[in-house]
C-alpha cells in the first residue's frame, strides 16, 4: 500500500507527463491534480482535477500544492531553473512529502556529464532540491533512464529515420541505455506505490535495453529494404571540440546544445550506458529483440 495518495503534476500534458498520468490513474490508488499554466490552451483529457497556476507566483504555487503528498514535475529541463526552484520552494512550504524532479534522462550524477554546459540549468535545479530537502522534511527521488527510445526515434534524435542518410555519432557501435516513456512512467508509480522508503533521497536507474546506433540502423534496413541507407559519420572528439569553441564564442544554439547531449550519450565515460540499474527493484523486464524491432518499425517512414 502506498504511503502517499495525493499527487500534483506540473507538465501533465507533455509527452512524458501524459504517460505518467495514465499510469497513476491505472494504479487506482492516487488522487491526481494536474497543474496547468494560466491561459494555456492545452487540455487534460484524463478525469483529474486541473488547477491553473502562475509559475512566477510562489504564493499561488504553494496554495495549489496544499494537501499534496507528492509533486511529479514533468516540465522539461529546458524550462528555466527558476521555475523548477520556485516549485521546490512551494512544495516545501506546502509540506509536500516527496518531490520527483524533471530529471528523466541521462545520468546527471556522472562527473563528466555534469561538466557539460548543457547541464548547467539542470544542475541548478538538482543542487537546489538537495539543499532544500536537507533543511526540510521533504524527500526526493531522481529517475535516470538515459535516452528515451520512442521519443528519440520520433524526434529524429538518436537516429534520424526520416531520411536515407542519418547522422551516426562516433563509429555507431557505442552502446547506450535506452528506455521508453511508458517504462519511465511505470517506474514512477513503482517508487510511490511499492518502494517509497527504498527510493528516498536517491536516484533510481532504469533501462529497457542497451542498443547501438548501428543496431537501430540494421533494424531499419531489415524492415525498409527498399531504402538505400547511407549514414554520415561524425567524429565525437571533433564535435565536442567544435561545440566548446562555439560555446566560448557565445554561440549556444540548439545545434550546440544537442552536440553536448550526443557527447553524453555516446562518448565513453559519460554514463550513456548505465553501469547498474534498479530494474529488479521496480519489476522492470528488459525488452526482447523483437520488442526493440517493433519500436523502430513504428517510426520508419510510411511508403
Amino acid at each position: 500500500m502506498s504511503k502517499v495518495v495525493n499527487v500534483a503534476m506540473p507538465g501533465a500534458t507533455g509527452n512524458l507527463g501524459t504517460k505518467i498520468l495514465d499510469e497513476l490513474l491505472k494504479a487506482g490508488n492516487f488522487n491526481v491534480t494536474a497543474l496547468k499554466r494560466i491561459g494555456s490552451k492545452t487540455t487534460v483529457s484524463a478525469p483529474v482535477k486541473v488547477v491553473e497556476v502562475d509559475y512566477e507566483s510562489a504564493e499561488g504555487l504553494t496554495a495549489a500544492l496544499e494537501g499534496q503528498d507528492v509533486v511529479i514535475c514533468a516540465l522539461g529541463m529546458g524550462t528555466d531553473a527558476s521555475v523548477h526552484n520556485r516549485l521546490i520552494d512551494a512544495a516545501v512550504s506546502a509540506k509536500v512529502k516527496r518531490f520527483i524532479p524533471g530529471e528523466f534522462g541521462l545520468d546527471s550524477l556522472n562527473h563528466l556529464t555534469r561538466q557539460l554546459p548543457v547541464y548547467e540549468n539542470k544542475l541548478k535545479v538538482l543542487n537546489y532540491l538537495e539543499e532544500r530537502t536537507l533543511r526540510s522534511g521533504m524527500t526526493y527521488t531522481y529517475v535516470i533512464n538515459s535516452v528515451f527510445l520512442d521519443w528519440g526515434l520520433q524526434n529524429n534524435f538518436i537516429l534520424d529515420l526520416s531520411q536515407h542518410n542519418p547522422t551516426i555519432f562516433g563509429s555507431g557501435d557505442e552502446a547506450f541505455s535506452t528506455t521508453t516513456m511508458a517504462t519511465a512512467a511505470k517506474a514512477v508509480v513503482g517508487v510511490l506505490e511499492q518502494h517509497y522508503d527504498k527510493t528516498k533521497n536517491r536516484a533510481i536507474y532504469i533501462q529497457d535495453a542497451v542498443v547501438t546506433q548501428n543496431k537501430l540502423l540494421a533494424i531499419a534496413r531489415k524492415y525498409s529494404p527498399e531504402t538505400v541507407w547511407e549514414p554520415v559519420y561524425v567524429d565525437l572528439a571533433e564535435m565536442k571540440a567544435e561545440s566548446y569553441a562555439k560555446f566560448e564564442r557565445g554561440t549556444y544554439d540548439m545545434s550546440t546544445l544537442y552536440s553536448f547531449l550526443f557527447v553524453a550519450i555516446f562518448q565513453e565515460g559519460y554514463g550513456g550506458r548505465l553501469e547498474r540499474t534498479d530494474n529488479d527493484l521496480l519489476g522492470i523486464n528488459e525488452m526482447t529483440e523483437k520488442d526493440i524491432e517493433e519500436v523502430v518499425k513504428a517510426y520508419l517512414p510510411k511508403n
